[in-house]
């Protein structure tokens, strides 16, 4: 919840042509709702996709206050965030609803980026590969591996967003090396070829070329470093090992 729209702009405009050459790497914005409109003209012909930052599960109906994947899509729309560690804690989704609105975005054709993640709790009792791997089941219950072409997984350890506090690359590796190995357990190989599993949780340009030469590292899922388009920029042009 940050940024108005013409925060937002200002933003986007920055962003834009510090990028402008950054034609390998696909990079998705979630901007506030109020700002998706306006930003979806400034990016046509830019490596810049738009998400949501959250959807309902319904197409319609008397949901005051929500917004559906069509209404996502029409605002041009290619990604949506599902089950950020955010909306778990303060508005109590469960898995359940997550793998029900994972289910909605590829319904209309949108792109889930799904997250994980653990506790400080779970992470000290060591829980951590249990509760990630729940996780990943329940929001991919019912769908099957063609689907996963779609999906992107970000493991996000809930003790490190917003605390300045980061998984180690080795840390954040061996829990997607481990989501991985789960995801070719449940679906056949040739469905998990496609599916990228990003790590977020206090990324920032000091620490994404280390992240990113880990060989199970795909990709970030940024927070607050996003809201800086100089910083944001430098973490879309890591440097590869």
């Amino acid at each position: 919840m940050n940024t108005n729209i013409h925060e937002s702009v200002d933003l986007v405009l920055k962003l834009r042509d510090l990028i402008k050459d950054a034609d390998s790497v696909e990079v998705v914005i979630a901007p506030p709702f109020t700002s998706l409109h306006h930003l979806s003209h400034l990016i046509p012909d830019t490596p810049i996709k738009l998400a949501g930052q959250n959807l309902f599960w319904e197409k319609s109906g008397a949901y005051t206050g929500e917004i559906s994947g069509d209404m996502l899509k029409s605002v041009g729309c290619s990604y949506v965030i599902i089950g950020h560690s955010e909306r778990r804690e303060y508005f109590k989704e469960t898995d359940e609803i997550v793998n029900k609105k994972a289910k909605a975005a590829l319904k209309v054709g949108l792109k889930p980026i799904i997250c994980v993640g653990e506790t400080l709790d779970e992470k000290d009792r060591g829980k951590t590969l249990p509760r990630v791997k729940i996780q990943v089941k329940n929001a991919l219950a019912g769908l099957a591996g063609g689907a996963l072409k779609d999906i992107a997984i970000a493991y996000e350890p809930i003790w490190a967003i917003g605390t300045g506090r980061t998984a180690s690359p080795q840390e954040a590796e061996e829990v997607h090396n481990a989501i991985r190995e789960l995801l070719f357990e449940l679906y056949e190989p040739d469905g998990v070829k496609g599916v990228r599993i990003i790590y977020g949780g206090s990324v920032k340009a000091d620490n994404i070329d280390s992240l990113m030469a880990q060989p199970n590292i795909d990709g970030a899922l940024v927070g607050g470093a996003s809201l800086k388009a100089e910083d944001f920029a430098r973490i879309i042009k890591f440097q590869p090992a």
